[in-house]
C-alpha cells in the first residue's frame, strides 16, 4: 500500500511538473521594423525574356553567337574604360548600361561557357571600379544603395547563373579581385595571401544561414563574418568570430572551413584611405585587439543584434568593434529590416534592433576592396536553392504564417536548457546555445524542418524541369517552385 501511494506520489509529481513545463512562454512583444522598404525587381518579364534569351542561344549555336559576344565584351570594356577614368554620380546612365550588358551577355556565355572565365573577369573588374565610383557616394542614400545592389549583387547573381550552367571544371573555386597592398602580417590560404586584419565574409549550409543573408530590406549572399589574426611573431593565424552556440571565439583556419562555409569573400581595407596612411599597420592592431578581447573575457553571441553594446557581440559586432578603436567606423550604410513579417519572425530569435549590421552589406563599405571570392563549386547550387526556399518562407511571413512548435516539447526542451544554463555557468557549451530560450529553440528546429521539407519538393521539380528543358533552372524560376511548394503544404 505505501508503495502504491508513493508510486503514486511520483506520477502526481511528474504529472505536475509536466504541466507547469508545458505552459507556452508568451509570444515576444513584436517591435517595429526599421524605417525602410525592401527592395524589389519587380521585372518578372525581364527574367522570362532572359531565360528566352538563353534558350534561343543554346538553339542557335556559339558559331553563330561569336560576334554579338565579341561585340558585348567589347561594349562592357568600353565602359569600363570609361569608369576608370572619370568619376560618375550614382544616377549616371553609364550604369543602367553596363547593367543591361552584364545580364544580356550572361545569357550567351550560359550557351557557350568557353568564355565564362571572360564574363568573370568583366563582372569581377566592374564590381572593382563600382567600389571606387561609389567612395564619394552617400551610403545611406536609397538610390545609392539600389544602384550599388543592382550591380553588385546583381552581377553576382548573373555570374553564379552562368556558372551553374556550365560544365563541371569550367571555372577556378577562387576568383582573384583587386590586388590590394598589406604591411601586415600573412598567411597562405586557398592559392592566394590573407593578410591580418582582413575580414572574412562568408555563408553557411544551415537555414537559419539563409535566413540571416535573405532577410532584410535587400538580401544578399552571406550570412557570417570572421576577422583574422596573424601573431606577427609565430605567423600562427586565428580567425575571430562569434557563434551562435558559444559566443566569441578565436577558431583554427582547419575548424573555420570545415564549418560548412558555401562561399567566402575577402575583404581588406583601402590603403589609400588617411587612417591607413598614418598607420599601415592598422588592420594588424585592429585584429590584434580583437583577439585579445576575445581571449580576455567570455562574450556572449548578441542575439539582440545591437551592435552598439559591446558586452555582447554578434558575427558582425566583431570587425566592427575592433576597427572602431582605432578609429575606423564600419558599415557606411546600415542594415534595415522593415517588413512585417520578417521582422515578427526574426523577434521569435530575440532580435530586438531593425536596423544593425548585416555581414552582406559590409561589401557596400566603400572603405574595403574586394580582394578574393571563394566558391565551392558543388554547394553553389545548394546555396541557390537554400536562397529560393528562404525567400518562399518570407512571403509566407509577410502573409501571416508563422514558426509553430510542438507544446508537448517544451517540458523537455526546458530541461535540456536548464542542463545546458548550467554547463555554461562552468564555461561549458550546452545543446541550447547561451541567450536562445526554450521556445526559440524549438522554432529553430521547426524552421529547419519547414524550409528541409519545401526544398526537397523544389529539388524534386528542378530535376524534372532539367531533365525536359536540358538545364538548371535559373533563380526566378527556383523561387516559383519554392512558392509553389509552400503553398502545397498548407
Amino acid at each position: 500500500m505505501k508503495k502504491r501511494k508513493i508510486a503514486a506520489g511520483i506520477v502526481l509529481a511528474a504529472v505536475i511538473l509536466f504541466a507547469l513545463l508545458s505552459v507556452p512562454t508568451p509570444d515576444p512583444v513584436i517591435a517595429q521594423g526599421a524605417a525602410g522598404q525592401p527592395f524589389l525587381w519587380k521585372q518578372d518579364a525581364t527574367w522570362n525574356a532572359l531565360e528566352a534569351s538563353f534558350r534561343q542561344a543554346r538553339s542557335v549555336g556559339c558559331d553563330s553567337l561569336k560576334a554579338p559576344i565579341d561585340g558585348d565584351f567589347r561594349k562592357g570594356r568600353q565602359t569600363l574604360a570609361s569608369l576608370a577614368a572619370a568619376p560618375f554620380g550614382p544616377n549616371a546612365p553609364v550604369f543602367t548600361e553596363l547593367e543591361n550588358n552584364i545580364f544580356a551577355l550572361g545569357t550567351m556565355v550560359a550557351a557557350c561557357p568557353e568564355r565564362l572565365l571572360d564574363y568573370i573577369d568583366l563582372v569581377t573588374r566592374t564590381r572593382g571600379l563600382l567600389k571606387r565610383q561609389s567612395e564619394s557616394w552617400d551610403m545611406n542614400d536609397r538610390a545609392v544603395r539600389d544602384r550599388l545592389y543592382r550591380l553588385l549583387y546583381g552581377g553576382r547573381t548573373a555570374l553564379e547563373e552562368v556558372m551553374l550552367q556550365a560544365p563541371e571544371g569550367s571555372f577556378p573555386a577562387l576568383i582573384k579581385a583587386d590586388n590590394v597592398a598589406s604591411v601586415t602580417p600573412s598567411y597562405a590560404f586557398q592559392n592566394g595571401t590573407l593578410h591580418s586584419g582582413d575580414i572574412l565574409v562568408s555563408r553557411g549550409g544551415a537555414p537559419t544561414s539563409a535566413l540571416i543573408a535573405r532577410g532584410n530590406d535587400y538580401p544578399g549572399n552571406f550570412s557570417h563574418i570572421a576577422l583574422l589574426y596573424v601573431d606577427e611573431k609565430t605567423g600562427v593565424p586565428g580567425i575571430i568570430e562569434a557563434h551562435i552556440e558559444v559566443g566569441v571565439v578565436v577558431s583554427t583556419v582547419d575548424a573555420y572551413i570545415k564549418d560548412k562555409k558555401l562561399r567566402i569573400m575577402v575583404l581588406r581595407l583601402r590603403p589609400d584611405l588617411p587612417q591607413m596612411k598614418a598607420d599601415p599597420m592598422l588592420p594588424h592592431k585592429a585584429a590584434k585587439r580583437a583577439h585579445e578581447e576575445s581571449k580576455g573575457r567570455h562574450i556572449p553571441y548578441d542575439f539582440e543584434m545591437d551592435y552598439r553594446d559591446p558586452s555582447k557581440w554578434f558575427c558582425s559586432e566583431v570587425a566592427y568593434w575592433a576597427y572602431r578603436q582605432l578609429g575606423v567606423e564600419l558599415w557606411k550604410g546600415t542594415t534595415t529590416m522593415s517588413a512585417p513579417g520578417l521582422v515578427r519572425w526574426l523577434s521569435y530569435f530575440g532580435v530586438t534592433h531593425f536596423e544593425t549590421q548585416a555581414p552582406a552589406d559590409l561589401e557596400y563599405d566603400p572603405q574595403f576592396t574586394v580582394v578574393a571570392e571563394w566558391r565551392d563549386p558543388d554547394t553553389l547550387w545548394k546555396d541557390h536553392v537554400d536562397n529560393a526556399v528562404t525567400e518562399a518562407l518570407l512571403e509566407g511571413a509577410e502573409e501571416g504564417d508563422g514558426i509553430p512548435y510542438s507544446w508537448w516539447m517544451l517540458p523537455p526542451t526546458r530541461l535540456v536548457k536548464a542542463y545546458s544554463a548550467t554547463l555554461n555557468v562552468f564555461g561549458g557549451v550546452g545543446p541550447i546555445p547561451e541567450g536562445m530560450d526554450s521556445t526559440a529553440a524549438l522554432r529553430n528546429l521547426e524552421l529547419t524542418s519547414m524550409h528541409e521539407k519545401i526544398r526537397d519538393r523544389v529539388l524534386a521539380r528542378a530535376a524534372a524541369f532539367q531533365e525536359k528543358q536540358g538545364y538548371r533552372p535559373p533563380y526566378w524560376e527556383l523561387v516559383r517552385m519554392a512558392n509553389m511548394a509552400r503553398k502545397e503544404g498548407k
